[in-house]
């Protein structure tokens, strides 16, 4: 008996134009949409989503996730989201994840493929336009030339300072939350001025900078920095 099948969407940084034919094709077809949820209620890709995709007609079940770094909460919340997926694809209709950006870059998704994987249901990933690349067309820069590596790191990240002095060009993600550390090391690896940024990219409050000096402490969650060189 064919079994239902749980989709990770990958739904670009923000502007419903960017969510590719392939994604909404799955979006449409799938009856169920699972959608991760913050512990505030927000639930900007399904924000995002209800742009171009009819919702009346689908069942949308919320997927709570703690946004956190205690890392016994975020397993429990990656179980729970598991046992509801897996109730969900038990009743027999694809499931639909929608994720920001692609769904294998620093995406919810990825903590759930495994688990449902072993409890016997098929994954298949829709790849999105990533974050980052998004930004740099805001910016209007190339992200790599020539030879010239590309280093995708997690703001704030440890070991970061060390990482900024690397060649090529460094992407610092989601950087908003651990904003005074990164700031700091920008500093302290001498790039600060080389340092743009770009906040809720694609979104209507999208903010863009163009160094350090021009991040204030209320950049969101959000916000990726790109540093050149």
């Amino acid at each position: 008996m064919n079994k239902a099948t749980l989709y990770g969407v990958g739904i670009g940084p923000g502007d419903p134009e960017l969510i590719t034919l392939r994604a909404l094709r799955i979006l449409e077809r799938c009856p169920v949409i699972a959608v991760p949820e913050t512990p505030r209620g927000g639930t900007l890709a399904l924000d995002i989503l209800s742009q171009v995709v009819t919702l009346r007609d689908k069942r949308v079940v919320h997927l709570p996730f703690a946004m956190t770094r205690d890392r016994e909460a975020m397993a429990r919340c990656h179980q729970a989201a598991v046992r509801q997926l897996c109730q969900l694809l038990s009743e027999g209709g694809d499931v639909a994840v929608p994720n920001l950006g692609d769904v294998s870059i620093y995406a919810t998704f990825g903590y759930l493929i495994e688990p449902v994987q072993q409890a016997g249901y098929p994954v298949q990933l829709i790849p999105g336009v990533p974050s980052f690349c998004a930004v740099a067309a805001a910016l209007g820069i190339s992200l790599t030339e020539a030879n010239q590596p590309l280093h995708l790191l997690p703001g704030g990240g440890e070991g970061l300072q060390d990482a900024l002095r690397l060649p090529g060009t460094k992407v610092l993600m989601k950087s908003g939350r651990q904003l005074p550390a990164v700031k700091a090391a920008l500093q302290e690896a001498g790039v600060a001025g080389r340092a743009m940024f770009v906040q809720n990219c694609g979104l209507p409050d999208e903010r863009i900078g163009w160094s350090a000096d021009a991040m204030s402490d209320d950049l969101g969650y959000f916000t990726t920095i790109v540093v050149k060189g």
